[in-house]
């Protein structure tokens, strides 16, 4: 059940953002050259998913209903972040 994603090497080869799946939620690690932020969101704790399309990479915004900012990650293919908001929306309101 857990799946794994991660943005393109092309865009970030060191430090890419990373996107989990478990059973009960989902992590996003965002990566920077000196550090990293992890967040756990529980699945019916996502109140929305943007997707926002550049010529090759996707960034994706999730609203979690508990935080006043969004989670955003960057520089993912355009299918995989298609994936992610369908996991994502699937398993947050079934």
């Amino acid at each position: 059940m857990n799946e794994k994603f991660s943005a393109s090497s092309m865009a970030n080869p060191l430090f890419p953002d990373t996107v989990t799946f478990s059973e009960k939620g989902v992590s996003f690690k965002i990566r920077k050259a000196i550090s990293s932020t992890e967040n756990f969101v529980f699945y019916n704790d996502i109140a929305g998913v943007e997707i926002a399309n550049g010529l090759i990479f996707s960034t994706i915004s999730i609203k979690a209903r508990a935080r006043d900012e969004e989670i955003v990650i960057r520089n993912f293919l355009k299918s995989d972040a298609r994936r992610i908001k369908e996991l994502i929306l699937e398993r947050s309101y079934s």
